[in-house]
């Protein structure tokens, strides 16, 4: 049981650790909102994660059907909130201190990236991939699937809890124009991403 939930922890750790267009936008929010609104997009991410890893443990087959239905509908609807997230976050704003953030803000954060990081083809692609290639698939019992999917979601919420830590001290730290140039470009990587989601899509469409 403590062998899956390391291995669990592992995986989520190397699914979360790669800077692609969530960790842009978990440094971004950082930046701008603070430590809280940052860290609730890492769990949105770690839900999503953990959604997943629970899709994956309980059979690869059905994972993988579940990914050829609803593949095509969520790189389009994931790319499109890329590229609108994209746009936002390349106007441009006036002061970028950490505003205050209530209930509702942390929530909606955590939300919306959930919807995003479940709507990323990369997360998508990842946990197919390594499920088959390390035979993750299927770990016998509830109590192994259980213990997996709670392994990844722990290995993916320390690495966001580390980031917004590392993200939320080195900010003061910095000049008051560098989470302009973080939004920026975390702008342009997220519209990068999201139109190469968006073509994609269209090309299954066409296909």
């Amino acid at each position: 049981m403590l062998f899956i939930l390391a291995k669990g922890f592992v995986l989520g750790l190397a699914i979360a650790a790669p800077l692609g267009p969530i960790g842009t936008l978990c440094i971004s929010r950082t930046l701008e909102r603070g430590f809280l609104v940052g860290l609730a997009g890492g769990v949105g991410t770690a839900l999503a994660d953990a959604t997943y890893a629970a899709l994956a443990a309980a059979g690869f087959a059905a994972f993988a059907r579940f990914l050829d239905a609803i593949s095509l509908p969520l790189q389009l609807a994931g790319g499109a909130f890329l590229l609108w997230l994209g746009v936002t976050n390349l106007r441009p704003r006036r002061d970028v201190r950490p505003a205050r953030v209530g209930t509702r803000d942390v929530l909606s954060t955590t939300v919306s990236t959930y919807l995003l990081t479940m709507a990323n083809p990369t997360t998508i692609l990842s946990f197919a991939a390594i499920f088959a290639g390390l035979g993750l698939a299927g770990e016998g019992d509830w109590f192994g699937a259980i213990s997996l999917v709670a392994g990844v979601f722990a290995g993916s919420m320390l690495w966001w809890l580390c980031l917004c830590g590392l993200v939320t001290q080195l900010r003061y730290r910095l000049p008051k124009a560098f989470a302009n140039w973080v939004s920026r470009i975390s702008g342009l990587v997220l519209i990068a991403f999201g139109a190469v989601a968006v073509v994609l899509g269209l090309q299954g469409l066409l296909v």
